[in-house]
């Protein structure tokens, strides 16, 4: 299967600044279109261990050839070594709201 033009990228953080910060830096580069925060408690394993939290999940909508940018700049200033950074590809959705997403994405130079 081929890559789909959108997708959606997600990650969790666990304070409200990290969170700002990431909001921030992607909406100011025009790497994502929209930013959905939700708090949310997360379950896992880490070291051997089974740990709960308190997290925010970012819920963020863009063009899938800026996913390598948004991971970066996500990396760049998150505090976990190991964030969770997921790309989920849009197969398809309302026509209007897509080339919304494909028009604040773009940089100026390539609007034309």
């Amino acid at each position: 299967m081929g890559e789909t033009p959108f997708c959606m990228v997600l990650t969790t953080i666990n304070s409200q600044e990290g969170c700002q910060m990431i909001v921030s830096r992607l909406l100011s580069a025009q790497l994502v279109a929209c930013i959905q925060t939700l708090p949310i408690n997360s379950h896992y394993r880490w070291e051997g261990e089974i740990c709960t939290d308190q997290e925010i999940l970012l819920l963020m909508k863009t063009q899938s050839r800026h996913y390598q940018a948004v991971e970066s700049a996500i990396r760049e200033v998150h505090s976990y070594e190991v964030p969770q950074i997921i790309q989920i590809p849009v197969m398809d959705g309302f026509q209007a709201y897509l080339h919304w997403v494909e028009t604040v994405t773009q940089h100026p130079e390539e609007r034309g």
